[in-house]
């Protein structure tokens, strides 16, 4: 069988993938780099499943879209990227399934945004709808701070920023968790800790071991079941009531930080699912 790793450049987490597979016998490898590959809509590449690793959303999303278009099955889909890609979606997605989540609002104005977030009351979190690793983030606390924050995302923004995404601000004492979610398993969580109020290890977070509990384990299967399934990280809050609430899904998930910190094999789990994907197509 012939898997196509669709990747950008090759990280501590790609390097760990490609040696999770070569534990699979019969398995080649076919490297697919997202910046020299050319679809014709016509010809379909030699491969039974495609594995996606790409950094960069929109190609990521357009070549999923093109191998399944050539009847290639991807790991994960195009739709479910689509749906991760932009918060907006993933908040429809989540609300459609019922999926607790903190409060949004979305605004097409300033006038209209600045509206939306005095509804929400202060502190709120102004996000890009498309973007990763806790980039662009803003915390308003008050009137003239979103006043100053919608004027610059307007002016200097590109045609993202023009798309007003508000989330109300919870607080999370300094850490949120990270569940991972490989097909129909919660396969493991870890805390992330900062002392700053964005907690993406991407930013400087500390991670460390959490229990997969049946409520992070439930919630985690919730959300992911919500946006389309497959391989995916779910960012959650904890309440102070003990309950959970999603704040976002992520397709094309890191672990890197999170397999000695867990104990888990999160790639022999990734790679797996995708030999198993290539598997029911043959």
């Amino acid at each position: 069988m012939r898997v196509g790793f669709l990747h950008s450049l090759i990280r501590k987490d790609e390097k760990l993938l490609l040696e999770a597979f070569k534990g699979f016998g019969g398995v080649e490898l076919v490297m697919l780099d997202d910046r020299q590959l050319t679809f014709d809509l016509r010809t379909p590449p030699p491969v039974d499943v495609v594995l996606e690793r790409s950094i960069n959303h929109s190609r990521a999303m357009h070549a999923l879209k093109l191998f399944e278009a050539l009847g290639i099955r991807c790991v994960n889909t195009h739709d479910v990227s689509r749906v991760c890609g932009d918060k907006l979606l993933t908040s429809i997605a989540l609300a459609d399934a019922n999926v607790p989540q903190p409060q949004v609002r979305i605004a097409f104005t300033e006038q209209s945004a600045l509206q939306a977030i005095e509804e929400l009351g202060y502190p709120v979190v102004l996000k890009p709808a498309v973007g990763s690793w806790g980039r662009l983030l803003s915390k308003v606390n008050d009137r003239e701070a979103a006043e100053s924050i919608l004027e610059h995302k307007t002016v200097l923004g590109s045609y993202h920023h023009s798309i007003f995404y508000m989330q109300k601000y919870v607080e999370k004492n300094g850490r949120d968790i990270r569940s991972f979610v490989v097909g129909d398993e919660c396969i493991a969580a870890i805390y992330r800790t900062s002392g700053h109020w964005i907690t993406n290890t991407a930013r400087g977070a500390t991670a460390r071991g959490c229990p997969v509990t049946p409520a992070i384990a439930d919630l985690s299967l919730a959300a992911a079941k919500a946006v389309g399934g497959g391989v995916v990280a779910i960012d959650l809050f904890e309440l102070a009531d003990g309950s959970f609430q999603v704040n976002e899904v992520n397709y094309t998930m890191e672990f890197k930080n999170s397999i000695d910190t867990t104990g888990v094999n999160i790639p022999q789990h990734i790679a797996a699912y995708a030999v198993a994907a290539g598997k029911a197509c043959r």
